[in-house]
Parts: structure tokens; sequence; C-alpha cells
């Protein structure tokens, strides 16, 4: 017998577990969510591994967030442990910390040295800025541009080139912006208001966000398994949208990444919940799960990171790639969704080619439902 719903919602990560959750407790509306994959939460999935360890099993998810409405909204569907990342970065021999600050200037440079760095920053700059590494790079000041060249070279260009298989000047500067310059002691690789992490995981709070009278799930499923077995009003499609019309106007590139999960005999791995390798070593970086969840036993999990090309069907798409020209295809890729808005939307990092932390992907969310679903 065909089973109706208000809406089918393809992708249960956070756009399409928030959006469902909203349509049943604030528009009355049920909701089919389907996805891929064997189980619910997107990359923020997260359970345990075979030694009992709660690990991110597609890499570190890091909650953080100054917006009062995101983190009320998700409060309600899980408690908080205070979690505040720290990075250290493996930087001409030495530990320092990430994003690059006035303490990794004391550690790689003599006292004399370093207190005059620290000095023309603070001049051309003022104190607890943070600068982009390719501005500070055209600063007017010689001692300035001569540091954030080192700056360039030891920390930002291997690990961009890894991460990107790009040049830095190749990508948007949003990239580059994203890790700037801290001219700070303030070793916290966040400095949000929020910050915390759900404190029986990621997987739990989806499961609550989705437990709603209305809202069905189906796991291993793809949108072109339903055949005539379901029917529904309005599409909320969530993956990629160049997928979606089957590549029609060719495909948006995305980068991928691969990672050796190791498991160790023993309380803690490294210092910090994750070190990056921005010049040695083919990964970039080396994240302890535990560092994050906060759980302590006699065995510790780590995720060793390695960025890889993205190859549609085989790889998972994890970054879109920011460069003009992908802006621009997926804006013809919009051009073609708007031909039938009224009965499908788009949206999530997948169907906005956008990369969201996950404050902004809840904050998407949450406004998509407001001014397009019930406005």
């Amino acid at each position: 017998m065909k089973k109706h719903y208000d809406w089918l919602i393809v992708g249960a990560g956070y756009t399409g577990a928030i959006i469902a959750e909203r349509l049943a407790t604030q528009a009355g509306k049920t909701a089919l969510v389907i996805d891929r994959r064997d189980h619910i939460a997107g990359n923020a999935y997260d359970r345990r591994n075979d030694a009992g360890v709660l690990y991110h099993q597609y890499g570190p998810h890091i909650f953080h967030t100054n917006s009062h409405a995101v983190a009320d909204y998700l409060s309600a569907f899980t408690e908080w442990l205070p979690y505040e990342h720290r990075v250290l970065g493996m930087v001409d021999g030495r530990i320092i910390p990430i994003p690059f600050n006035l303490t990794s200037l004391e550690i790689l440079f003599p006292k004399a040295e370093a207190e005059r760095l620290a000095k023309i920053l603070i001049e051309a700059y003022g104190i607890d800025q943070k600068v982009p590494i390719l501005k500070m790079r055209e600063n007017p000041v010689q001692g300035v541009r001569d540091l954030a060249d080192f700056i360039y070279k030891n920390v930002f260009y291997g690990y961009t080139t890894k991460q990107w298989g790009l040049e830095p000047e190749q990508l948007s500067p949003s990239v580059t912006a994203r890790v700037p310059v801290h001219i700070s002691y303030d070793d916290r690789y966040f400095q949000d208001s929020f910050q915390n992490m759900p404190k029986e995981g990621y997987t739990k709070m989806f499961e609550r966000i989705l437990a709603q009278q209305g809202v069905s799930v189906s796991l291993n499923t793809d949108l072109a398994d339903l055949g005539s077995e379901v029917s529904y009003d309005r599409l909320l499609y969530t993956g990629a949208i160049d997928e979606y019309f089957d590549y029609v106007l060719g495909e948006l590139p995305y980068r991928s990444l691969d990672f050796n999960f190791q498991t160790y005999r023993q309380q803690r791995h490294q210092a910090v919940g994750q070190v990056n390798y921005p010049v040695s070593h083919d990964f970039t970086r080396i994240t302890e799960m535990g560092h994050l969840t906060q759980e302590w036993s006699d065995v510790t999990t780590v995720a060793i990171e390695y960025p890889v090309a993205h190859v549609p069907g085989k790889t998972i798409p994890y970054y879109p790639i920011p460069r003009d020209e992908n802006q621009e295809l997926h804006n013809r890729y919009v051009a073609l969704a708007e031909k039938d808005a009224a009965n499908v939307l788009f949206a999530g990092r997948l169907g906005d080619y956008r990369y969201y932390n996950m404050d902004q992907a809840v904050g998407r969310a949450l406004a998509l439902f407001n001014k397009s679903i019930v406005a």
C-alpha cells in the first residue's frame, strides 16, 4: 500500500533532521527522511568501536557557536560537556599552538627576537586581532612581511596544498581566513561564546531530533529506491545538487578524506585533541577522540587524516572547493532548481555547495524552515 507524506527529505544530517523536526512539531506535517547510509547524523555520526571508544567516524566534529538561537535549539535535544578545542602543530621541529599566535612566536624564536616581532605585530594590527595570512604578506612593513612569509611557508602553505591539492592563491580568500594569525596569547582554536560537546555524542542528539510523531526514517535508502511505494507533496534534497540533476552541467568538484583509525593501550596519546602536520608527512592532522568526548579508559583512539581527491560514487564529498569557477557552475545548477522551486528545495552543505560549520548548518536549516517552508 502506498504511503503518503507531506515531505520527503533526502539526507539525515543536520539540515534534513532539523527540517523534519520543525515540520512535525511546528507545522503539523509528516515527513519521511531517507539516507543512503546505514545511519543518521550525516558526517557528524559517532559510535563506539570494538575497544568501546566513542569516536567520530567521519573525522572530528567540534561544536562552537556565537548564536544563542542555535545553542538553544540543540540544547532541547542534548546535555553538553564544556570543551575548548586546542590545536598544536609540528613546525620547524617544534610543537607550537595553532592558529599561530604570540606563544608560537616565543617557542620558535629567541626571546629578544620574539619580543621584537610581537611588538611590530601589535603596532601593525593591535592586540587580540586575527589577521589572514595573505593580508599580512601584503603589509608595507618589511618586518611584518618577513614574519608572514615564515608563517606562510611553515604553517599555511603545506597544510593548504595537502588539504586542497591547490596553491593557496588559487582558492577563495575565505580558506586562508579560516585560520588566521592570532595576535594574542589565547591558545584556544575558537573564541566562540558557546563551546561544548554533546554529552552522549552526536548520534544520540540526532536520535532525539528525529524522534517526533509524524517523522519516519528509512536508512540504506536512495531516492531512486522509493519507486511507486511512496508519494509526497514536496521534496527537500540535501544531497549533491549536481548529482540530483545527473551531472547535466558537469561535476562540482570536492575534496575527500581518508582516515586511519588507530587504538592504543594508553589513556592519552597526545597532549591536546588535535596535532597538525603542515609540512612533514602525507597526513594533515591527528585527532584524539578522548579529548573531544572527555571519556577516559585504558585505551584511546586517534584519527589520522589524509586528504584525497573526490571521485563521485567512490569517495565521500567532504569539502566543496571554493573557487570562482566552481561557484559559477553551482549558480547554473541553482538556476535549474529554481524552475521547480515550488516542489523541490535544495539545502545543506552539498545542496548549497558551501562549507558549513555545524552551527551554520543548524542556523541555515532553521532559517530555511521559517522563510521558505512556513512563510
